[in-house]
């Protein structure tokens, strides 16, 4: 009898499913839209200084469209990679992308800390960009491992590019947005080459140029709303 007692509980037992997956990535959205999911590194521009150099009204606004933009492109990373993982059926593969939106958590906030600096405000169009990306990465994970991987590979690939444009036209004097853009470029890089060390195919010609599109939509639109 004390047996049956004890081991009835276990009978109990309830099982994660897909729905609870899914309902854990949707309270996992929420946390990314209102700022409040944690991140891990520390901010690479550190504490504001004295002699940090003041930028004209003119300049504080073009960065924070820039910082804007670049807060915008976490959100569809984070959205990306997560919706990947979710349907990835290769433990090791699945890591791999969320480890790689583990570190594009950390970016989020670093724009975030920068927007706040510069009294300015993250896109209002974010919660789209959320659903629109992680519906993106549901049906690339569909595509297969190394097309899942390439997906990951060209996605950092062209950020790094943009990256790289936003570092040519940050003011000169802006070394604080400098820091960040900076660490964050250097870490998209390691995620490309950790997709490639890991299998990535090259994506077709007309994937890599709609992708490119959706990306320029997305820049010009976040850089003012």
């Amino acid at each position: 009898m004390d047996h049956a007692v004890q081991s009835h509980p276990q009978s109990w037992q309830r099982r994660s499913g897909p729905l609870d997956a899914l309902l854990a990535e949707v309270g996992r959205a929420l946390q990314v839209l209102d700022g409040t999911v944690a991140h891990d590194r520390p901010y690479p521009a550190g504490a504001a200084r004295a002699d940090d150099p003041v930028l004209s009204d003119p300049e504080a606004r073009h960065v924070a469209g820039l910082m804007r933009v670049n807060h915008v492109g976490e959100i569809c990373a984070q959205a990306l990679y997560r919706g990947q993982a979710l349907l990835c059926k290769d433990e090791r593969i699945r890591q791999v992308l969320l480890q790689a939106a583990a570190e594009e958590v950390d970016h989020l906030a670093w724009c975030r800390q920068r927007l706040d600096e510069l009294h300015d405000r993250p896109s209002l169009l974010n919660p789209l960009w959320y659903a629109g990306s992680f519906g993106l990465g549901l049906l690339a994970s569909r595509a297969g491992i190394p097309y899942n991987l390439g997906f990951m590979a060209e996605t950092e690939r062209q950020v790094e590019e943009h990256l790289d444009g936003h570092l040519a036209a940050l003011p000169e004097q802006d070394r604080r947005s400098r820091q960040v853009v900076t660490q964050m470029r250097d870490d998209e890089i390691g995620h490309r080459t950790t997709a490639e060390d890991h299998g990535a195919a090259p994506l077709p010609a007309p994937v890599r140029g709609a992708m490119r599109l959706m990306s320029r939509i997305m820049t010009t639109t976040a850089y003012r709303i």
